[in-house]
């Protein structure tokens, strides 16, 4: 038995929502105290985790749901535990904005928790979304 063939995404929405979540989680850092503080940064972390959902559905736009879901969080988890790794070189490129945005600085357990909530909120949103698109008119 096979699954329903998935119905691609659409690039220029995807791109978009990249964008949105970008905004989003910028957002979340330069203005802290619009959130609780309990949240921390982790707003943040989950946003950026839901743009590498993001991103692999813009790249793999006829993936499953759950396979795009699978592949960012693999990423994600990778990304973290790579600053577990502290070489020279890799600490001077995490000095500059844009490489610290990508790759981080410090490895936070925590942080892996905030990567499974943006992911699952992506998937979320992406599963309700396609199912909506595959109702009868």
């Amino acid at each position: 038995m096979h699954a329903s063939p998935v119905a691609p995404r659409s690039r220029t929405v995807y791109a978009l929502l990249i964008v949105l979540v970008i905004v989003l989680g910028l957002a979340s850092r330069a203005y802290p105290d619009l959130l609780p503080a309990q949240l921390d940064k982790y707003p943040g972390d989950a946003l950026w985790a839901l743009m590498v959902f993001l991103l692999v559905g813009l790249f793999k736009p006829r993936w499953a749901p759950g396979k795009t879901a699978l592949v960012a969080l693999i990423l994600s988890f990778a990304i973290e535990f790579s600053q577990l790794w502290q070489p020279p070189w890799l600490n001077v490129l995490r000095q500059n904005t844009l490489a610290h945005l990508v790759l981080g600085s410090d490895f936070h357990v925590a942080d892996l928790l905030a990567y499974v909530i943006g992911i699952a909120v992506g998937l979320a949103m992406e599963s309700l979304w396609q199912k909506r698109r595959s109702l009868p008119a």
